[in-house]
């Protein structure tokens, strides 16, 4: 009990440290994430396929590497705990508008009303396979992005410049991609949209090539941005109190 409760009250200083913008933006792109994936993506090759969750996937990473540069790879997966909880308080609120009767205003389509109106309670609701994928995934690479991440950055013996920002956040990014997409394309798409083994593996690798890509572009933002931190000395509580029961920090 007295556990569950530190790690409570350690919850509470890491949300109240972590700006509240990062930790906003770093929400809503994972709902958004989860309520996309259930849209594929139309390409022109049979044995590649992505859906539209990719859109916000990478700016969920792009945050993880900013949280684990400057409040440890710790945080950073309390943070996704705390973020998959609120998806999934989302996700129960989303199924109750659902069932409410109603017509939502896309349905106004003469002789296509019932149809239309199912397809998006049904689009909004979700399927419980879906939602179980992406929490999998997500928590699993989550963990893989934060740690690796961390271990390359303790590899680089405190060097505090772009050069190992970015490979600390290109190679996890990458990996932890690949993660995500195959756990999410193997318990998902693979048995129950019939992807082949070909597509789950290929969706994961050109999944993980798009993130980044999407990292390389915007990383030197993310790097400026914990630099800023770090200057500011930003929940300089939160990284005492972790310092204090020797955990890692930067």
């Amino acid at each position: 009990m007295n556990k569950l409760k530190s790690l409570f009250q350690e919850a509470l200083l890491l949300e109240r440290s972590i700006p509240g913008l990062v930790s906003a933006l770093f929400i809503l792109s994972i709902v958004a994430m989860n309520l996309l994936a259930n849209k594929s993506i139309n390409l022109p090759f049979d044995w590649l396929a992505l859906d539209c969750g990719i859109i916000f996937s990478w700016l969920v990473f792009l945050l993880m590497d900013m949280v684990t540069k400057h409040f440890g790879p710790r945080a950073a997966t309390m943070l996704s705990v705390i973020a998959l909880i609120v998806n999934l308080f989302m996700a129960l609120m989303l199924f109750i508008g659902s069932v409410i009767p109603g017509l939502w205003g896309e349905s106004f389509v003469e002789g296509s009303e019932n149809v239309i109106n199912y397809a998006l309670d049904h689009t909004f609701r979700g399927t419980w396979y879906v939602l179980l994928g992406s929490s999998v995934a997500f928590i699993v690479s989550s963990i893989v992005n934060n740690e690796l991440n961390w271990l390359i950055g303790k590899a680089a013996k405190g060097q505090n410049n772009f050069g190992v920002f970015a490979l600390r956040s290109y190679v996890s990014t990458f990996i932890a991609q690949f993660v995500d997409n195959l756990v999410f394309a193997l318990i998902v798409s693979h048995n129950f949209f019939g992807w082949t083994m070909t597509q789950c593996i290929m969706c994961a690798v050109t999944g993980a090539v798009v993130e980044l890509i999407c990292e390389v572009i915007f990383s030197p933002i993310g790097y400026r941005v914990a630099k800023r931190w770090k200057k500011r000395e930003v929940g300089k509580l939160y990284i005492d109190y972790i310092r204090e029961k020797g955990g890692r920090v930067a």
